[in-house]
């Protein structure tokens, strides 16, 4: 008997130990901070990963990198633009990034600043942080090829209403821990003015100080009200846990506990439990219960990243998003997604917000493919009017970008479409379009043709990227589409309207090309249908049978023009249509070499004959 009752607890022992790390992988603890359970992953082969968008999502370039025809007065046209940092403040947007000549990490290095009072139409950048000069006597260390700039914070609003900028100064061409020199702060004024250059922290491994070093300490300003707001900088330990990347990490300035020492890149928020969501890049996170004062991270293993940054953060619906590129290789970093949750623990609803990735103009080192390193506003750095969340990234490590992701965030239509454009304001929001917008080829609300008949507008004069909008419908096997195009020139550029499913498959393609002809795909046939005219309206009109054999039949300005044309693809149902003033592309692919130097492509820095394309009247019925 009492063989049985030792055999007993031993089993009951064995069970407990095994039934432990089932109660500590608990979604939302300490051992599994976050968990994402869509089940939803991209298909590498295409651009937009065979995903849905996040409706209404509007992504707009901030900044074309330009070597020739630069609008910054004091660069020489530099092409690798990377690592934005975003704040709202004083009823304006503040976007700093850095920037090199060509590559990665090689001196010299710089910080630049631009703003935006509607997300949509930026001012030149300015350059707020130069690059480096040592003073007079003090020589770059051996081993060390120059200086440049590398940080993950750039913006801080104190309670005393003052806007600060940072920035980290370094040696190329690794500025981290040893090679870091410290970090700077300057105040930006109201009026768009900037206070002096101080340094706020000096990095913990050298010995850097006022004497050897090219800007004072901060405590030696004489604005009392810039200093508090250093101090209360100081003190913020989640503010300054960013900064761990480029210092020392067992400087106890940034926490207690350090039983990691590759955390990078650090984004959190506050469940509405008070208990703070650390998010790093590589599918780390943690939760701390004592406002970063002690964490212990861990890997999640449903979050699938590699090099590109996570970013977290409370939509103003009272959920929770998080962005990042799913996908384990770091020269290949597209699509950047968007998952959502209601508690900040479980996240579901994998979702595109930039599934576009253009061709690299300029080659650089280190320089990934797609849209990354996403930062949007931290918590306590501003709101901006409504209820938009908004995303910064770079683009290929060349171009500056901005989100506009509509809140709350959804992927499914169920009522019937029907957008004249007319009630929206010009050049504002498209709400429940998706838009892909460069400088050189913008999408956009126009007073056209007037007398408050509105419509979207596509311009393009980019000799490598398309403008690009996309209305989201009712997934049906039946659709009934009709829209109106205008064409401002029938001798240059081209449209190209495709109808899809929920996977970005194209069943029907249509296209204005510049040879005066209006084409469609029949099966895996280009036909063309009639020739268009400029500067005249015409009203398609699309009956789709999208079953596994479909077909569909196309109308212009009434008159039926084609029939029962073959799919160019086999679906089981459509979703969307897209009006895009390029070609479909996906390129480059997983497979295109990533570090083989190459020339810039030609013309790239130079415009081309604009093309004007003009959308009204969309609607969508199902049957």
């Amino acid at each position: 008997m009492q063989l049985y009752f030792i055999l007993k607890k031993i089993c009951c022992l064995i069970m407990l130990l095994l039934f432990v790390p089932l109660l500590r992988a608990q979604t939302g603890t300490t051992s599994e901070p976050v968990r994402y359970i869509g089940g939803v992953t991209i298909d590498p082969s295409v651009h937009e990963g065979r995903l849905r968008y996040a409706i209404g999502t509007e992504n707009i370039q901030v900044m074309r990198a330009n070597r020739k025809h630069t609008d910054i007065a004091t660069d020489s046209g530099w092409t690798y633009n990377h690592a934005p940092n975003l704040a709202y403040w004083n009823g304006k947007f503040f976007y700093q990034y850095l920037s090199n000549p060509v590559d990665e990490h090689i001196a010299p290095g710089q910080t630049l600043l631009t703003t935006s009072e509607n997300g949509r139409n930026w001012s030149i950048p300015q350059i707020i942080f130069p690059p480096y000069k040592a003073p007079a006597g003090v020589k770059i260390p051996e081993g060390y090829h120059g200086y440049m700039m590398h940080q993950r914070m750039g913006f801080y609003v104190a309670p005393n209403g003052r806007l600060l900028t940072l920035a980290f100064y370094g040696h190329t061409e690794d500025p981290f821990q040893e090679g870091g020199i410290g970090r700077v702060v300057r105040e930006i004024y109201k009026d768009g003015k900037f206070g002096d250059i101080f340094f706020i922290k000096y990095e913990s491994h050298a010995q850097w100080n006022e004497t050897n070093t090219a800007f004072p300490f901060y405590t030696s300003a004489k604005d009392t009200g810039f200093v508090s707001a250093c101090d209360a900088l100081l003190k913020n330990r989640l503010k300054i846990l960013q900064w761990r990347d480029e210092d020392d990490d067992s400087d106890t300035l940034y926490a207690e506990n350090r039983n990691d020492d590759h955390l990078s890149a650090l984004s959190y928020f506050h469940r509405k439990d008070g208990k703070v969501v650390m998010l790093w890049k590589k599918s780390k996170a943690a939760l701390s219960l004592d406002e970063g004062k002690t964490f212990s991270p861990v890997k999640v293993p449903t979050l699938i990243m590699s090099g590109g940054k996570n970013w977290g953060q409370q939509t103003a619906d009272g959920r929770y998003a998080m962005c990042y590129n799913p996908i384990e290789s770091s020269e290949y970093r597209y699509p950047l997604i968007i998952v959502t949750s209601n508690d900040g623990a479980i996240f579901d609803n994998m979702l595109l917000v930039q599934a576009e990735v253009p061709p690299r103009r300029f080659y650089g080192r280190w320089k990934d493919f797609g849209p990354c390193y996403m930062r949007g506003i931290p918590e306590g750095e501003g709101k901006p009017p409504g209820n938009d969340m908004w995303l910064a990234y770079s683009m290929n490590k060349e171009d500056m970008w901005i989100s506009r992701i509509q809140v709350p965030v959804t992927y499914k239509v169920t009522e019937p479409v029907y957008d004249n454009f007319n009630t929206l304001s010009t050049g504002g929001a498209i709400k429940n379009w998706n838009t892909y917008s460069s400088q050189w080829a913008p999408v956009s609300v126009a007073d056209f043709p007037g007398n408050g008949n509105k419509s979207l507008k596509l311009s393009d004069e980019d000799p490598y990227d398309y403008a690009r909008a996309i209305r989201v419908f009712k997934e049906t096997q039946h659709a009934d589409l009709r829209f109106s195009i205008y064409a401002d020139k029938n001798t240059n550029g081209e449209l190209s309207i495709d109808v899809t499913d929920q996977f970005g498959n194209r069943p029907v393609r249509i296209n204005f090309n510049p040879n005066k002809d209006i084409t469609i795909t029949d099966g895996s046939h280009i036909k063309k249908v009639q020739q268009y005219r400029a500067k005249q309206w015409y009203d398609i009109h699309l009956v789709i049978n999208a079953t596994l054999k479909g077909s569909y039949d196309m109308y212009i300005d009434g008159k039926k023009v084609a029939a029962n044309i073959a799919l160019a693809e086999a679906v089981k149902s459509v979703e969307r249509i897209s009006f895009r003033t390029g070609a479909y592309r996906n390129f480059p692919t997983r497979t295109t070499p990533n570090e083989i130097p190459e020339p810039p492509l030609a013309g790239a820095d130079n415009k081309v004959e604009k093309a004007v394309f003009y959308i009204d009247e969309v609607r969508s019925e199902s049957k």
